[in-house]
């Protein structure tokens, strides 16, 4: 086992600009010019987990899917668990478990539980391991209502539900969420939070690095801190270490020291 279950070193993310018309045919290969990250470097250990926090367009999704391997960096090295996402995506892939808030990549007309049996053998899961899993996420998400009917038929907070019990169907070594309780009532991500913390996180050592707007959601899951501003990394640090070197009260204020002091560029 390696020292650290995640580890960036120097990683950059580039875009090309968005291109059409006689531009797009005359320029299909366009100079990289913006900028998603920009030298991000920090370590995760096993077992912690670190919540990413920043504005819109901060860097914070790009990241995630550079670990996923949805993503190549531009430059700099990102590895999960020992393994380069760039020269072994697939050994990186049955390390992780990934959801966004966003997903809701499912067979709409298969049942829910078929969805997650249909996923857990995609993950090497044999059926009564997968049958043995579902059954031991259902109460934590309020699934069992909900296994036996067609996902076409479920509101976008239940798809939500079933997206999350996807990503750790195989108990990853590394779960990796972007607003895992966006589309939640209040009840189902509090209860969400507390399996996460009791049940997951604390029982099986899983390491966990998730992306919030949610400052109280990130105050109660968070080890540590990751604060993104234009790509950049401008501080990694503790709740209590953060709040001491921003000389602020609350997280609230603490990011919005670091983040007046970060250096403004034009780009």
């Amino acid at each position: 086992m390696t020292n650290f279950a995640l580890s960036l070193e120097n990683v950059e993310k580039y875009f090309p600009p968005a291109t059409s018309g006689w531009r797009a045919l005359l320029h299909p290969i366009s100079r990289l010019t913006i900028p998603a990250l920009r030298g991000v470097s920090f370590d995760v250990k096993h077992g912690e987990i670190l919540a990413l926090v920043g504005a819109n367009g901060a860097g914070k999704s790009t990241l995630l899917r550079i670990l996923t391997t949805l993503l190549i960096p531009t430059r700099g090295c990102a590895q999960v668990c020992g393994f380069d996402v760039a020269r072994e995506p697939a050994k990186v892939r049955l390390q992780i478990g990934y959801h966004t808030g966003a997903d809701a990549c499912f067979y709409s007309r298969l049942s829910a539980k078929e969805n997650l049996l249909l996923f857990a053998g995609l993950n090497n899961l044999s059926q009564s391991e997968a049958s043995t899993r579902i059954a031991e996420l259902t109460e934590p998400f309020g699934l069992g209502a909900l296994l036996d009917r067609q996902v076409r038929t479920l509101s976008t907070g239940n798809i939500h539900r079933l997206g999350l019990a996807r990503a750790m169907l195989h108990r990853p070594s590394v779960l990796l969420l972007d607003e895992p309780t966006r589309s939640l009532d209040p009840l189902a991500a509090a209860e969400f939070r507390r399996f996460l913390v009791q049940r997951l996180v604390g029982g099986h050592g899983t390491t966990m690095i998730f992306a919030s707007h949610t400052l109280a959601e990130v105050e109660q899951l968070a080890g540590r801190i990751a604060v993104l501003d234009n790509g950049r990394l401008l501080a990694c640090d503790t709740l209590a270490g953060l709040k001491a070197t921003a000389k602020a009260a609350t997280l609230e204020e603490s990011l919005e020291v670091v983040t007046r002091r970060a250096p403004r560029e034009t780009q």
